[in-house]
């Protein structure tokens, strides 16, 4: 809630600078260093499920588009190239155990 006394829709917003604010610092204040997670084909939301998933959970994720992706996510809503995904240092086997999770509550479900 604003300051205002309004209600705001802050879920689902990427507000510039929110990743950095929730990114872990070390001692020094400095971003710890992202970590490769895993990629993702970027196709049936896969990569914004994987994401939510870890949000919820207080993961931060940072996404990067291989190749020329970022314009086709712009242009088409979608990356052809898939996307990277990156957590910090430090949350990296957790985000791990999340994703086995994941991949076990899947193969249950087939």
């Amino acid at each position: 809630m604003e300051e205002t006394g309004k209600a705001s829709a802050e879920w689902g917003r990427q507000l510039p600078g929110d990743l950095y604010e929730r990114w872990p610092k070390d001692e020094a204040g400095q971003p710890e260093p992202p970590v490769y997670l895993c990629h993702c084909k970027g196709i049936d939301m896969d990569e914004t499920m994987l994401v939510t998933r870890l949000e919820a959970f207080g993961i931060p994720c940072l996404r990067q588009y291989p190749n020329d992706g970022q314009f086709g996510k712009l242009i088409l809503g979608i990356s052809g190239s898939g996307v990277d995904i990156f957590v910090p240092a430090s949350v990296w086997e957790d985000a791990c155990e999340l994703i086995r999770e994941s991949d076990d509550e899947t193969e249950e479900e087939q």
